[in-house]
């Protein structure tokens, strides 16, 4: 007891003042037990609370592990760069890149880009490098464009692609430009896209070649034909702006640039819209499409890559005829003829029968009274 009174500082001055205090009771010492113990069931609580955290924090990393991408995109788009390492397809040589003067002021520069982008939608490149050649001779700045008549302007840049239509997008965005942009184009995606006649695919283009932006990936129907042949798309896709975002979705940014002039080129040399090369294609045993049907839509009959009829049936004399010639229709006609006269010549006889029956029967009776 007294080593208990030695420990207790209370105890101990109780004890020299003579009034020792009672020992308290064991319930109330229990309750200061679980007193004492309710803080920790607090605290366990709230790393329970902390456990909960952390298992968010695992399925943010499972989420981030079901990141998709293609199977074996990375084989196949070394196989494009090996087809495509001579660059010599039209977008090489007439692309966008190429239609623009390089000894004018980096504003004309940019704006030929952007007029060169606005032709070459629904026209192939070498339509659309004859125009340019011809607007760069005229004058392809904005106050030139402004100052021509819509008949020269259209003769200029005939036979583009809904031509009409361009005339007015090129006049529209030229008083655009002029009045908003001190006849510069918009330095941002949102700015070009507001432009009469630009989409986001020339948006996209016009800030790579003409500002030197990656602002994202410019799809066309080459690119966006190929992209759903190869299978880079996670479902197929119905539009190039679709294509567009199902690329950027897991694409590394760095290729952004690269892809455009690379597919395109591919699919104006090899991966042909309508028969396809799959045959000298690197990629032909890795493609989900390789060596299937063309799409419905046929060629035109002066196409080179049109197929020839083959027919093994030997046609005969009677097979020359078609229904609808003048001839089997003078012939059905003679039948048509000959089978109402025979009709008639039986009814006339089957008349005279009746009229002869007829008489015969009027004579006997005549008889048969004077009898």
């Amino acid at each position: 007891q007294e080593a208990k009174i030695s420990e207790n500082p209370l105890l101990l001055a109780a004890v020299r003042s003579g009034s020792c205090p009672k020992q308290p009771p064991e319930d109330s010492v229990q309750q200061k037990t679980e007193s004492d113990i309710a803080p920790l069931s607090s605290h366990s609580r709230r790393r329970r609370q902390l456990k909960v955290e952390y298992v968010k924090e695992e399925d943010d990393t499972q989420m981030k592990r079901e990141h998709w991408e293609p199977a074996e995109w990375r084989k196949q788009l070394d196989h494009i760069r090996e087809m495509r390492s001579h660059r010599d397809a039209p977008v090489d040589t007439m692309g966008a890149e190429k239609c623009y003067d390089h000894d004018v002021p980096a504003q004309i520069k940019r704006y030929q880009v952007l007029v060169s982008l606005m032709l070459s939608s629904q026209t192939k490149d070498q339509v659309t490098a004859g125009a340019m050649e011809r607007l760069r001779a005229h004058g392809c700045t904005v106050e030139n464009i402004l100052a021509t008549d819509d008949e020269t302007l259209g003769k200029l840049i005939y036979p583009v692609g809904f031509w009409r239509t361009k005339v007015k997008y090129l006049k529209l965005t030229s008083t655009m430009l002029q009045k908003e942009f001190g006849g510069d184009i918009p330095d941002s995606v949102e700015g070009l896209v507001r432009l009469p006649g630009v989409g986001p695919k020339m948006a996209h283009l016009a800030m790579d070649i003409a500002w030197d932006q990656v602002s994202g990936i410019g799809v066309d129907t080459h690119v966006h034909r190929i992209s759903n042949r190869l299978g880079w798309t996670k479902k197929t896709t119905k539009s190039p702006e679709e294509t567009r975002k199902a690329l950027e979705e897991w694409l590394p940014r760095e290729l952004w640039s690269e892809i455009n002039w690379l597919l395109v080129g591919f699919g104006q040399q090899v991966c042909l819209p309508v028969n396809p090369l799959c045959s000298v294609c690197l990629n032909q045993h890795n493609c989900p499409c390789a060596h299937k049907a063309s799409p419905v839509k046929r060629p035109k009959s002066a196409s080179p890559h049109s197929p020839r009829p083959i027919s093994h049936k030997k046609k005969t004399e009677s097979d020359k005829v078609e229904p609808s010639s003048p001839v089997s229709l003078s012939l059905q006609k003679k039948r048509k003829n000959n089978k109402e006269s025979a009709h008639k010549e039986d009814f006339c006889a089957g008349h005279s029968q009746l009229y002869l029956l007829g008489l015969t029967a009027s004579f006997h009776t005549q008889t048969r009274g004077q009898c």
